[in-house]
């Protein structure tokens, strides 16, 4: 499964009208960037933004992360994957995860045992009925799994894994228990600000988003980060491990950390002060750095 060394998570650019959304993943397919990832956002379902996508692109791969398994049973989530991947062959990767609890509840079903839940819905979706064309091939399923339980069961049953709000070293443990043969594609946020003081003001927004939610603050702390580190909107010390910021080369270094860490693609999630306009200039700026191999490490797994 080629997905490219570096993918583009969509963020806030999954709110722009579609005219707008079409021109942004076109820009970003001609940038070079090799898949482009989108959230169940309480905007567009998941698979209609995918099909947008799809759509405006001719050769970029498109992969929820992640289509909530609450939101959907098993053969709706299924055969909406293979409608996807039988229409737009080899370019559509089925994303899927538990959500979190406080979003789960809002929509009217109950989070417990997501370890269980997973379980049982990667067994249903694989017993899905399916009458229209089968894609060939398949949709490759791929989970946003965090803790070492998930990861273990991405590795088991799954094509790899998408965790998103993790630092380095969660990737370095991620790569461990998935093995060498599974895909890792982690989300990592860039602000392109010269000074953490000059970062943090719209960093700030996503570190307190993502620190308010138990699932990663749990993951955090299971890596050994300080209870008082995690008060939202965190530490600089936790910030500068979760953000990308300063000149070009020093934000291509610490996104490295996680190719040497044993990422195959890291998926670029740019932050920016304007969230109703895409940052395809941030974007555009950031490509050639990235999809220059030989501005890797010897460490970078190929």
């Amino acid at each position: 499964m080629n997905v490219g060394r570096a993918g583009v998570w969509l963020g806030s650019m999954a709110f722009l009208s579609t005219p707008d959304l079409r021109r942004a993943v076109a820009e970003v397919e001609e940038m070079g960037f090799g898949t482009i990832w989108i959230g169940e956002a309480l905007a567009r379902e998941v698979f209609a933004a995918s099909a947008i996508i799809l759509s405006a692109t001719s050769q970029i791969k498109v992969a929820t992360g992640i289509a909530n398994i609450w939101a959907r049973d098993p053969t709706a989530m299924m055969n909406g994957g293979r409608a996807l991947a039988e229409a737009w062959p080899s370019r559509f990767i089925l994303g899927i995860g538990v959500s979190h609890a406080r979003l789960v509840d809002a929509r009217g079903h109950h989070y417990e045992r997501p370890l269980t839940a997973m379980r049982g819905y990667l067994d249903a979706m694989e017993k899905a009925p399916y009458r229209a064309p089968a894609p060939n091939p398949p949709p490759p399923v791929v989970l946003g799994a965090l803790g070492p339980k998930m990861l273990e069961l991405a590795g088991e049953r799954t094509a790899g894994a998408h965790p998103y709000f993790v630092p380095a070293e969660h990737t370095q443990q991620a790569r461990g228990i998935l093995g060498p043969d599974r895909l890792l594609a982690p989300e990592h946020a860039v602000v392109f600000a010269r000074t953490r003081q000059a970062a943090r003001p719209t960093g700030d927004i996503y570190m307190r988003t993502y620190l308010a939610l138990p699932n990663y603050r749990q993951n955090l702390v299971r890596l050994g980060w300080a209870e008082e580190e995690l008060n939202p909107p965190g530490s600089d010390r936790l910030f500068d491990a979760m953000v990308s910021w300063g000149d070009d080369a020093e934000i291509v270094r610490r996104l490295r950390r996680h190719y040497d860490a044993g990422a195959d693609q890291v998926a670029v999630s740019v932050l920016t002060p304007t969230p109703d306009r895409a940052p395809t200039a941030d974007l555009r700026r950031l490509a050639p750095m990235l999809l220059d191999s030989g501005r890797f490490s010897s460490q970078t797994r190929e």
